[in-house]
Parts: structure tokens; sequence; C-alpha cells
């Protein structure tokens, strides 16, 4: 007998006593293994999840649950190879487990890198400006994320087992949420085994990743407000969660990913010779083929101009004849099997309600030739292609789950964009065009119905990573029929498991709370220039005010001559004097914020390595002629770098005029060492 997967429960393996159903390999109908978990505690699951997951996982910053990711891809990929080895079970290609696989393992490094390039070195997030609540300052508030005590349950589809696991993982871990896994059945053994070398290099806290292989049981009872679920997989079952108490009034909040209908157009200003035809062409057979069509991205409707029709799909039958299906442990086949015999039953269904409105113009419903691989135990089904007649409806409520698509014509793009919409929602359409006029139109009639919009055309083409790839850093999702959840998107994706919560306080409470130093709060001078104190020795509020300096007419003059700034409000008095916002000569803003770093530096060798940036300058008052300026320079925020023996502070910049009026605000970004002198 096969081996019975295991879920991994409460801190151990566990395997179910039932001898389980069996799970066949998709190209030879051989059992791979079997999938039980009766008898699996599932409420225990949820405790440990939220008694030992999450507080380790919350004691973490940001910064070292991101080297957590970053460590884990590097096991992964250093790994991969006995992925691949699992993955052709599935009826994946190399290819096709490169998207899977590699895509997974790379999200979790985008990840990695997102969380420490673009969010603290702590467990809060800022988000936005403080706002003043009251005429004297003591009173503001300001927007934070924080982590939740609640656990991130993701229920996965079969078509990605593993970067549909890692691709949620990544966001919910940064937010400090542990997650539990429940991968569909069919491709569970991949999953199951990805878990396993990621358990056992110990690399993450205990309890910030448990599995469940079977049945989910009553999983969705155990869950409450504080607790999210992410599904990918059909309406059907999306419908049922849905209306689960849990979600409709247990505050248990609900991600979709499900059924989509997604579109490719080609624009009107396309012809038969330009590279924006092929590079159509390319994208549906792409689209058709990779995973066999398995891909919620898929291109399902296929919309081009009624002129060009015929062209359009003898160029796709000619690419499509190319296409090798068989089993995919043999190198010359492009596409594999479906994920299993039920899942091919479900797309021929598919394929006959289509066939209601549509014709098959490419491809056979009984099958092709095969290139090694089992055609009755196997779950092939060749790629097909058909095209509808006018006014069908079916291309636009019927989601083959497999490798066919359906030519739809338009005689306008008021029509190609109405055909787009009448899918009610998808998760991604790509249009060919090379026209700026007619991108613009098509984006904004596509952009409600569709969670992400490609415009490929010659110039952006060798990028591309194509219509049916989400990335990381770009949102996921989409509205209406496909769901209306969202994933990815950078730290977007994180932030959306946190809770943002406005706070109102005084600005020294807002300071404790935060960690940032607000405007009105205490400030510290000492006899020591902040500037000779080192990482550990500086803290918020360390404040410097400088001297007075005078700003002359020579200073104007010499800057303008040196710099090229000419411009006649600081060079021309008298058309100075007709400007409205200034009657005179007036500095350059940038020398004034030139005089206040001279103001301010300690020139001496110490702790400040460098100053790699300035933030939000603003210049509110002109400084004229004889203005003398000082600066207020106070450390606004600390931030370590883990990996480095410096780390980064925020100086909040204030420049005002003899009359005490801001002229100029801005923060100062500089690299502090952690010691100084430096250890070593």
């Amino acid at each position: 007998m096969s081996t019975l997967l295991e879920s991994y429960a409460a801190g151990r393996w566990f395997r179910a006593a039932a001898e389980g159903d069996p799970l066949l390999d998709a190209a030879t109908g051989e059992e791979v293994a079997r999938i039980s978990s009766r008898g699996l505690d599932i409420g225990a699951m949820v405790a440990h999840a939220r008694t030992v997951g999450g507080p380790a996982l919350r004691a973490l910053t940001f910064h070292q649950r991101a080297a957590a990711l970053k460590a884990l891809a590097k096991h992964l990929m250093a790994g991969k190879d006995e992925f691949y080895a699992l993955s052709v079970r599935t009826g994946a290609t190399t290819r096709d487990t490169a998207v899977d696989v590699d895509g997974g393992i790379g999200t979790l490094f985008s990840f990695a890198g997102k969380g420490t390039r673009e969010l603290p070195n702590d467990t809060i997030v800022i988000d936005g400006a403080v706002e003043r609540l009251g005429k004297a300052g003591t009173f503001v508030g300001q927007h934070v994320f924080t982590s939740r005590p609640g656990v991130a349950v993701q229920i996965n589809a079969f078509n990605f087992p593993v970067w549909g696991m890692l691709e949620k993982l990544a966001p919910a871990f940064l937010a400090g949420l542990p997650t539990i896994v429940k991968p569909a059945s069919q491709t569970a053994y991949l999953t199951e085994l990805v878990v396993r070398r990621i358990i056992e290099s110990g690399l993450l806290p205990e309890g910030s990743l448990q599995l469940i292989t079977g049945s989910a049981g009553s999983l969705l009872d155990e869950l409450t407000e504080q607790d999210s679920v992410a599904f990918t997989g059909s309406a059907h079952t999306a419908g049922i969660l849905r209306r689960h108490p849990n979600v409709l009034d247990g505050g248990v909040r609900l991600g979709v990913e499900a059924d989509s209908l997604n579109c490719s157009i080609l624009g009107p200003d396309v012809r038969a010779d330009d590279p924006e035809f092929d590079l159509f062409v390319k994208g549906v057979v792409t689209e058709m083929t990779v995973k066999a069509g398995q891909k919620c991205t898929a291109i399902r409707r296929v919309i081009v101009p009624s002129t060009i029709a015929d062209q359009v799909v003898g160029a796709l039958a000619d690419r499509l004849s190319k296409i090798t299906v068989g089993d995919p442990r043999n190198p010359d086949v492009r596409m594999g099997a479906l994920a299993s015999l039920g899942q091919r039953d479900e797309v021929r269904k598919a394929v006959e309600a289509l066939r209601a409105g549509s014709e098959i113009v490419v491809g056979d419903p009984a099958g092709q030739p095969l290139l090694d691989g089992d055609a009755e135990r196997g779950a092939f089904f060749t790629p097909l292609l058909l095209r509808a007649t006018p006014g069908a409806t079916e291309p636009h409520n019927v989601e083959p789950f497999g490798p066919v698509s359906t030519v739809l014509t338009y005689d306008g793009l008021d029509e190609a964009v109405a055909l787009a919409a009448r899918g009610k929602g998808s998760l991604v359409a790509s249009v060919a065009t090379h026209d700026p006029a007619v991108a613009r139109t098509v984006v904004l009639g596509l952009a409600p119905w569709h969670g992400r919009v490609l415009l490929l055309d010659r110039d952006d083409a060798k990028e591309s990573t194509g219509h049916g790839s989400p990335l990381p850093m770009l949102v996921h999702g989409g509205p209406g029929r496909a769901g209306g959840g969202e994933e990815l998107g950078g730290v977007r994706a994180v932030l959306g498991h946190m809770q943002r919560t406005a706070i109102q306080a005084s600005p020294d409470l807002l300071t404790a709370v935060t960690g940032r130093w607000t405007t009105g709060a205490s400030q510290r001078t000492e006899d020591v220039h902040p500037f000779r104190k080192s990482l550990a020795e500086l803290r918020i509020g360390d404040t410097i005010r400088s001297g007075g300096r005078t700003v002359g007419l020579a200073d104007i003059e010499h800057f303008a001559e040196f710099t090229g700034d000419t411009f006649y409000a600081h060079t021309d008095a008298e058309a100075a004097a007709r400007n409205p916002l200034f009657g005179g000569i007036v500095a350059h803003g940038y020398l004034v914020v030139s005089l206040a770093a001279g103001l301010f530096v300690e020139p001496s060798p110490g702790p400040v390595l460098a100053n790699y940036g300035v933030d939000n300058l603003r210049f509110l008052t002109p400084v004229k002629v004889d203005d003398t300026i000082a600066v207020t320079l106070t450390v606004k925020e600390i931030k370590p770098r883990d990996s480095a023996d410096y780390g980064e502070v925020r100086w909040d910049a204030v420049v005002t005029n003899q009359e005490d009026q801001p002229v100029a605000t801005y923060d100062v970004l500089t690299l502090v060492a952690k010691t100084w002198p430096a250890e070593g």
C-alpha cells in the first residue's frame, strides 16, 4: 500500500488510523499516496496556533520575520529537485513545475526583501502622517497597523500545490499570523512534502505553520473574530464558506479567489504582420497549455476584431498543432495531464456546455495521440479552441478549467470592452496594442471588472512575464465572479492581515506608542552633539538647536552663479518685486537647506557614517535678503539593521527665520554606527 499522508498538528506529525482515499498519478493512474484526516484534533491545531505560534511570531520584528522567510527560500531552493521529481505525478511538465515550485520560492524571496526594505525593524507599522486634532498641538492622531492575535487559514486549489501555499504563507507570516494550510486532496502529496521539509529545517517558529491533509472537518467552527480564511477554488465552495455562521455573524474574515473567465483582447490597431499579432497568439497558446490550462489566470475568452478573426484562428491552429501531449516524464512533451480523471470529466462537461453556442475549430474532444502516458487511466485532454456564434452567452458563464479557449469577435472597441465585462469580474485581462489611445480606452473600460490588466506590445514583450503570471509585488484577485478577494501586492498583502487603528493621544504618549518622535513631544538637548552618539546611545527626542545664520545677497548671488540656477526670483530684483509670492529677491530653497546642514552638522569623524536622503521636504516661508535662519534637529526614528553594524536614523529638521516662523521642514536620513569607536 502507498504512503498515507500525514498532517502536521500541534507540534507533531499525525497519521490517521483510517485507510484513506487513494491519490493517483495524473498521467499513469498509479496510486501515489492515500489521504485522510480522520481523528485529527482540529481544535488543538487552532489553539496551538494561537498560544504557541502567534506569540512566537509577534515577538519577532518585521525584519526578523523577513530574515526567516529568506532563509527558508534558500533552503527550499537548494532542495527543489525533490519537489520537481514528485511534481511530475500531478501531470506537470518541467515548465509547469517551475511556475509552481520556483514561483512559490521566488515569492518568499520577494516578500523577504519587501519586509526588510519597506517595513520597520519593529512590530508596529505607522500609516500616514500625524493628524493635528487641536489648535495647540497637544492632541494628535495617528493610524497604526498591529498584528492580530488570530490564525490565518488557507484553503488551496489543486493546481498550484506549492505556489498556492507559499504565496499565502509569506504575507501572513510577515504580519505575525500563524498559518494552517489545507491543500486540495488531488495534489496534497506535493504540499505535504514541502511542509515536511519546512518543519525539518527549523527555520520557522513552532506553531507558525501547520498542515491538514484530508478533510478540514470542523476547522471553520473553531475560528473567531481575529481569524481569517483565504480560499482559492470554485464559486460553489466559496458560497458555502460565505454562508458559514462564523463568517456571516462571527467576524471571521474571508478572502475568495474563485472562477474567473479571463480574456485577452487583440486591439483594433493590430494587423497580421505587426509584432503585437504574434505576441497575442503566443500568449493565448501559452495560457491554454501551461499547467494544461489549469490556472485561475488562464485565458478563457479570446476577443478579436471580426475583420481579422480568421487569421487569428489560423495562427492559433498552427501553434496548437505543435503542442505535444503526454506523460510529462517524456522531455518531448509540451503539455501534461489534468490533475485527475474527475477534473477531466469536469472539463468535458464544460466543453459540451460551450458547444451550445460555439463550434470547435481546433482540436478533437476524443483526444489525440500521446507521447507516453495511459490514455484511459491518465487524465489527458487535448487543447481545444472554439469559436462562438454571435450573441453566444455560454463563454461568459462557463469556465472550462483546462486547455480550452473560445474566440469571440467584436466590431468596435466599446463592444470589446462590453464582451470582457460580461465575464462579471475576472482576475486578469490582457490587451495587445501599440496604440496609446486604444490602451487608455480599454484600460479604463476593463479596470472596474479586473484585478490586473496587462498591456502587451513590442516595447515590453521581452521583459513581460505574461498574461497568466501573478507577481508578488502586484495585487492578485478580482471583483465579482472572481471572488472579490485580493492577495499579493507586496506590503499591501501584509497590511491586509493586520488591524489598522486610529490612536488619539498627546504627542509624548503617541511617541511612546509608535516609537517615532511626534511634533510637540519632549526634546532633550545635551552637551554632547547627537552626531557624536552611536546608535546604542541615541534616544528618540535627542535634539540640537543651532545658532543663527544670516543670508546675505552675496550668498544668493554666489549660489546662483555656482549652481546655474538663475531663476529671476533669485537674480532679478525688479522682476522678483513683481512676484506676488515673494515681493523681492529670495534665497534658493536648496541654499536654505544647504546652509541648515552647515548649522547642524558635526564635522569630525564619528558614528554618523552617511547622509543617504531627505524626505518630505517643504518650503513654507520665503527667506529674503538678510533674514537669519536657524535649525532644530531632533531624532525622530531609530531603525537598527540586524544584518549590519549600523542602523538608520531619521531626524526631524525644522528651519526657522528670525521671527521663529518655519521656512522649511524635512526629514534627514542618516546611517549611524551601532557602536563608536566601531568594534573590530
